[in-house]
């Protein structure tokens, strides 16, 4: 049984953890204000771009004359995938939910005799990935010196993305990243990037008429790389949101946690000293009965 002195030492060790939980949800409630309107504004420009891709893609009449970031290289041979999680950790299952979600995805198409690369945006998740997949990870870019995340570096993963595909070196690209839903919820997303998905384009006879200057192919060639720089602002600002409300909600379980083991310490010390105040009671009665 342990003595007083390591119950004590216990109860104040809880304390001090509790307080460091309990500032580190409050930080996180503030901070998560902020990324959740940061990642609510994004979606309306993303889902225009979308609609505007598939209004341009559903002008080109030949398949072969698209741009190929939009059809792709017409294989599935080698495939990318771009894990963004956090920097950091404390943040519940945000990081390995994304991770999980990429590590099926690469097991399931190395299964099916595909060769899979993986470019890991975050510190956190390369550290989950290369326990199995080292060998596939060819790149990490790391964003924990960046107080406000932005097209700047956005920008700087979807150029490594196109450099990547214009030296041949995949055929489909796909995005990982949570989308936030709310404090309690956060759901990992797969999200091709190339070839572009885009949704379908509505039917000829309510489409608008449109006319293009210049023609569709090559506005396509212009908005095609800024659309991947585009779904990785998203998918960044998405994962900023989902990562302090993931991790508001950890450390809330952590403190209540913490005051549930305080309780318990305390009465397991309030009952040590009871029965060691009972034991030298027993033995200056007996001690006295003998005298």
């Amino acid at each position: 049984m342990p003595s007083l002195k390591d119950l004590r030492n216990r109860i104040a060790s809880v304390k001090a953890t509790q307080k460091i939980t309990k500032a580190m949800q409050m930080v996180a409630a503030a901070k998560l204000r902020r990324a959740q309107l940061a990642a609510e504004a994004a979606r309306p420009y993303v889902q225009r771009m979308d609609a505007v891709l598939a209004n341009l893609a559903g002008a080109i009449s030949d398949p072969r004359q698209a741009p190929p970031l939009l059809g792709g290289t017409g294989r599935e041979d080698t495939h990318l995938l771009v894990v963004c999680t956090g920097e950091r950790g404390l943040s519940g299952a945000f990081n390995s939910s994304i991770a999980r979600l990429a590590r099926e995805r690469a097991l399931a198409l190395i299964a099916e005799g595909k060769t899979v690369k993986i470019l890991c945006v975050g510190k956190k998740g390369y550290d989950i990935l290369r326990r199995n997949f080292e060998r596939q990870i060819i790149d990490l870019v790391e964003f924990r010196a960046v107080r406000n995340l932005g097209f700047e570096q956005a920008d700087l993963v979807g150029e490594k993305i196109r450099d990547l595909h214009a030296a041949g070196e995949f055929d489909v690209c796909t995005l990982f990243y949570s989308t936030f839903r709310s404090v309690m919820q956060q759901i990992p997303t797969a999200k091709r990037l190339i070839p572009a998905e885009v949704p379908a384009a509505a039917p000829a006879e309510q489409r608008v008429a449109y006319e293009y200057e210049p023609d569709e192919g090559s506005i396509l060639a212009d908005l095609l790389p800024r659309n991947i720089s585009v779904q990785v602002l998203r998918a960044l600002l998405e994962n900023n949101a989902s990562f302090y409300g993931a991790q508001m909600s950890a450390m809330d379980s952590a403190t209540r946690n913490a005051g549930e083991m305080i309780k318990k310490q305390t009465i397991t010390y309030n009952r040590t000293r009871q029965a060691m105040i009972t034991k030298e009671l027993i033995e200056i009665i007996s001690g006295a009965e003998a005298l």
